[in-house]
């Protein structure tokens, strides 16, 4: 994302969820000087952000910044962070999973979330 888009989207998070008219982008978004320079200088980059996906438009023309699915997490390419890492993990034959924190586990497997599970005691 290049400064201009940065710029862009840093207005229309100041307009959560609402549709933000082309000519109010151009005024507020670049400063007043970037705006008397050229009154349309954010048409060819509102256009780029719509083709990537970053906004999307209504029928009269106006802009918001694109909502995310919160499902879109899950379909994201994991990568890990060394080739090597990952060798080390697979060979040492253990089972690296993930617990959910925020979902209630199966108490069967003892990922059940419960008051007293997180507690340590001190010697005395």
């Amino acid at each position: 994302m290049d400064a201009d888009q940065n710029d862009i989207c840093q207005f229309l998070k100041s307009w959560p969820g609402q549709f933000v008219s082309r000519k109010e982008i151009c005024r507020r978004a670049g400063g007043k000087w970037r705006y008397r320079e050229n009154e349309n200088w954010a048409v060819p980059i509102l256009q780029r952000m719509l083709e990537i996906h970053l906004l999307e438009s209504d029928t009269t023309g106006r802009y918001r910044l694109l909502k995310h699915a919160p499902g879109d997490q899950k379909n994201r390419k994991k990568l890990w962070i060394s080739p090597a890492i990952k060798r080390i993990l697979q060979q040492s034959s253990r089972n690296f999973t993930v617990i959910d924190l925020d979902k209630d586990g199966d108490p069967a497997d003892g990922t059940a979330s419960s008051g007293r599970s997180l507690y340590y005691q001190l010697d005395d």
